[in-house]
């Protein structure tokens, strides 16, 4: 049997110290350890390597050791909407090691599973596989990445038995399941404990030999990061145009595909699928078969989407961590993603997460759906908010992927993308000319003979 505690600095007693490596699971504000992390914030513990996604938000979660300055480096996926993170490391106060959601994933579970390194599409020409060494496989560039083992691992379960075998809550499970392998000790705080027996063995997520102690019994506040309820979406921005652009992207699915929406803008596509087609939702947190934002007062803060929003689930629905959801995406079983971005080159690069020196909200999942996703298609406004065009010859900001990109669909114009080749526009939404899309495109494109204008 495991040792079970009641209090978490009891749980933690004589496994800290300073300049310690600590990967935290959790997803946003959903699974996550808060007693735990609320226990290394008093401990005074400094000099921390936290290995997580993100890092909660300013007042709750890691942003709790970030406040005090405990922790000297992030290894995140995400920076989101702390601006404590975002801010310490723009001035310089706080390392960042920017990792791919699906790569950090990775290199949590081969961590644990004993496997120094492995390669990866993710990230090939960007900024964050520099100085990486890079091999070709069956004509095809990849990442090598080296993976992680941690001092300590913090975990948040729903139930655990005495033995430590470890169930999770819905998309509670995120990144839970791959920090508690690659820990060199594990504390799990869960919600229940059982006796020996009372789980069913087929049910278990985390066998009890990756755990070491058990937290239980504390006080859980499970705040939600975006409470979201059906009929009260109001997207910032929306407009009749953007109305269009869902419907128009929304063409492109057919019946039995498995699909990724990003957060934003590309959510609306999933309001206008048409009648007769049957599409599956993918969320990278953990869930294939999402469902509509959940009625009033049944929302549930394990439940969530990859933009940390309350939905539901659909019949047939699957739940799983992680680095299983990514598996999917590499692995091409994913058949289509509809993704933001600020630019896109004539060629198909993407770039969507970092202004350098002003804004960084990190890869997130994107470098993963763009290396793996069979078909990717971009959702924005055809300019910036400055008026600059967003569809150029070449990025200038970081890159999310080289020559990844299918479709674009912006307020002006539909355009198909060559991958390496170029673009060819296929439509013009209602209220577009042909003089306005080449006045606003900074690049070249050829123009389909069938040109459709709606």
């Amino acid at each position: 049997m495991k040792p079970i505690y009641t209090q978490a600095e009891e749980a933690l007693k004589g496994l800290l110290h300073d300049n310690m490596t600590i990967a935290a699971g959790g997803f946003g504000l959903c699974g996550i350890p808060e007693n735990l992390i609320v226990a290394l914030r008093d401990s005074g513990v400094k000099g921390l390597t936290v290995v997580s996604n993100n890092a909660g938000v300013d007042q709750f979660g890691l942003g709790l050791l970030l406040q005090t300055r405990q922790i000297k480096k992030m290894i995140s996926s995400y920076v989101g909407e702390n601006a404590i993170f975002e801010k310490q490391f723009l001035s310089g106060e706080l390392e960042l090691e920017l990792t791919p959601q699906g790569t950090l994933a990775e290199k949590l579970r081969a961590g644990g599973a004993g496997i120094p390194a492995f390669f990866t599409r993710t990230g090939y020409g960007t900024v964050l596989a520099e100085g990486k060494p890079v091999q070709s496989f069956g004509g095809r560039e990849y990442v090598l990445e080296e993976s992680i083992v941690a001092d300590l691992s913090i975990v948040k379960a729903w139930k655990a038995d005495r033995a430590g075998n470890l169930i999770f809550r819905y998309t509670a499970s995120n990144f839970n399941p791959a920090c508690a392998k690659a820990g060199r000790l594990c504390v799990a705080e869960v919600e229940e404990v059982v006796e020996i027996g009372e789980l069913d063995p087929h049910q278990v997520h985390v066998p009890g030999n990756y755990v070491d102690r058990i937290l239980v019994g504390a006080r859980h506040e499970k705040p939600i990061e975006q409470r979201t309820l059906a009929g009260q979406v109001a997207l910032k921005g929306f407009t009749p145009i953007r109305q269009w652009q869902a419907q128009r992207i929304s063409r492109e699915f057919t019946d039995g595909m498995y699909a990724n929406l990003g957060i934003g803008m590309p959510t609306l596509v999933a309001n206008y699928i048409p009648e007769g087609i049957n599409i599956t939702l993918h969320a990278e947190n953990g869930l294939l078969g999402v469902g509509p934002f959940p009625a009033e007062g049944q929302e549930d803060a394990d439940l969530i989407n990859a933009g940390k929003q309350t939905v539901t689930w659909l019949p047939g629905a699957a739940f799983f961590d992680s680095s299983e959801s990514f598996a999917m995406v590499r692995g091409g079983h994913i058949d289509l993603s509809v993704l933001g971005a600020m630019q896109v080159s004539r060629t198909g690069d993407l770039a969507n997460w970092m202004i350098p020196g002003s804004m960084v909200k990190g890869p997130g999942g994107a470098m993963d759906l763009v290396s793996g996703v069979k078909k990717i298609i971009i959702m924005m406004d055809h300019c910036a908010k400055d008026g600059s065009a967003k569809i150029l010859d070449e990025c200038n900001l970081p890159l999310t992927g080289k020559q990844v990109v299918d479709m674009i669909v912006t307020d002006l114009a539909v355009f198909s993308v060559a991958r390496g080749r170029g673009l060819t526009l296929l439509e013009l939404p209602p209220g577009a000319t042909l003089e306005m899309v080449r006045e606003k495109t900074g690049c070249s494109f050829e123009i389909a003979a069938n040109l459709k204008q709606w």
